[in-house]
């Protein structure tokens, strides 16, 4: 079998092969040229060490980010390859890394270490593919399966079981099952590798075809427990409510298959509801309500996301689509709209609708999303007519009314959002003459 190798990719393994030394793509990029696939980025692996690899490229950029265990990063305009040094690890003592790497001339030797058989392969044109595990035969199958004892390659690194989780999710495979016995013997000592780490496979899960395969297999071996005990108690969660035909933890794997693949947009769908199982209240008939489980799930959100070390735009984006989600049963006027629409900006007003109509879809089978799709209309009507709904459209600004006597500070604040409301009321009302007209009338300028 070949394969179609990039020029710049080639340029590396043909300039370590004509000095000697073997060279072989590695890793995920044959994985995925096996899946028919091109690789975002090609791994290559040879017997030459760090100091003859950067050496050979001194023509070229290198970067030494791991020179030590073996890799120099050769830099290229068409992208950037990084060269290792065939090798074996030392004992692994913190579940995360060795205690210390040994150089090898043996590529078996190294791909060895490697986490699951699909991911140990090695290709050049001269040999073919290498295949010391049978990973074609378990990329044929669509099973996930360690090199080795899965017992020895979970505690090497704790990490690989999230991992195992993140290639099923993926590729939509099945992990094999004495690999799945050990994620779930082994599940607990995820509390030993950095929240940092976590979060990178975790969010590769959110954004892959259908995360629910992900989320599920997680409970499953009982991860969830260690870096997501909140969402635990959304399972089996029954609604008592007429509207919703699955407890919350299945309502919610429903939601986040059918949104978009926007990271903060699956977030928001995945912890959207994380506050009803704290919000419960029963009514007379038996009907369960979660009044404020939106304002909750919103606070709840924000804290999670931050033990899970997320950027502050994440936090805040997914925490105002949660605050917000409920708006959906709200019968809102124009004015209720342009409301909602300052709140949310022009570019999240429209990730809100998908997450409520994602919502609404999978609360019943008979649910309908007519009137969110109508909503949907006349916030792009009020767009795209440039009718005003924050106070930046107004036909006046803070140094419009500086200028007229009133003093800095928080007055001029004050006089916009009036301003905006009686605009919000009657649009008519925004012309300048006007707008100074109403701020004379309704505020009184300091006196110099």
């Amino acid at each position: 079998m070949e394969f179609t190798i990039p020029a710049y990719v080639e340029r590396v393994l043909d300039k370590l092969k004509e000095n000697g030394f073997s060279a072989y793509i590695v890793g995920g990029s044959v994985r995925d040229m096996l899946l028919g696939k091109t690789p975002s980025d090609y791994d290559v692996a040879t017997d030459a060490l760090p100091g003859e690899i950067e050496e050979l490229f001194g023509e070229y950029k290198t970067i030494q980010v791991g020179k030590k265990f073996g890799t120099i990063v050769v830099v290229q305009k068409e992208g950037n390859i990084e060269v290792t040094t065939f090798r074996q690890d030392g004992e692994y003592i913190d579940g995360r890394r060795p205690e210390e790497v040994f150089f090898s001339k043996n590529l078996k030797d190294d791909l060895s270490r490697r986490d699951f058989t699909i991911n140990a392969m090695a290709y050049n044109k001269e040999t073919g593919i290498i295949d010391y595990f049978n990973g074609a035969e378990d990329l044929k199958y669509n099973i996930i399966k360690t090199v080795g004892k899965p017992e020895d390659r979970f505690k090497e690194d704790y990490l690989r079981i999230i991992r195992a989780v993140r290639f099923a999710t993926q590729l939509g495979f099945t992990i094999e099952e004495n690999t799945l016995n050990a994620c779930k013997l082994y599940s607990k000592y995820l509390s030993n590798i950095s929240m940092e780490r976590i979060q990178e496979e975790f969010f590769k899960i959110m954004t892959s075809d259908k995360p629910s395969l992900g989320i599920r297999l997680l409970k499953d071996i009982g991860a969830l427990e260690v870096f997501l005990p909140e969402l635990m108690e959304a399972v089996g969660f029954n609604q008592r409510n007429p509207h919703h035909e699955n407890d919350v933890f299945d309502h919610t794997l429903c939601v986040i298959d059918r949104v978009e693949p926007i990271l903060h947009l699956r977030l928001a769908a995945l912890f959207h509801d994380i506050g009803k199982p704290h919000t419960l209240t029963i009514d007379e008939e038996g009907v369960g309500h979660f009044y404020g489980h939106d304002k909750l799930g919103a606070k709840m959100s924000k804290a999670i996301l931050k033990r899970l070390k997320a950027s502050n735009e994440i936090i805040d984006k997914v925490s105002l689509l949660i605050d917000r989600h409920m708006t959906q049963h709200a019968n809102l006027k124009a004015k209720g709209l342009k409301r909602l629409l300052a709140r949310m900006g022009e570019e999240e007003i429209f990730t809100l609708l998908k997450l409520q109509k994602a919502d609404r879809s999978c609360s019943n089978r008979n649910a309908k999303i007519d009137d969110l799709i109508e909503r949907e209309e006349k916030i792009k009507e009020i767009i795209e007519r440039k009718e005003p709904y924050s106070t930046k459209h107004l036909a006046i600004n803070g140094d419009d009314l500086i200028k007229l006597g009133y003093n800095e500070g928080r007055i001029i604040g004050e006089i916009l959002n009036y301003l905006l409301k009686r605009v919000l009321e009657d649009p008519d009302l925004n012309e300048k003459e006007k707008l100074i007209q109403i701020a004379k009338e309704q505020f009184k300028m300091s006196e110099k």
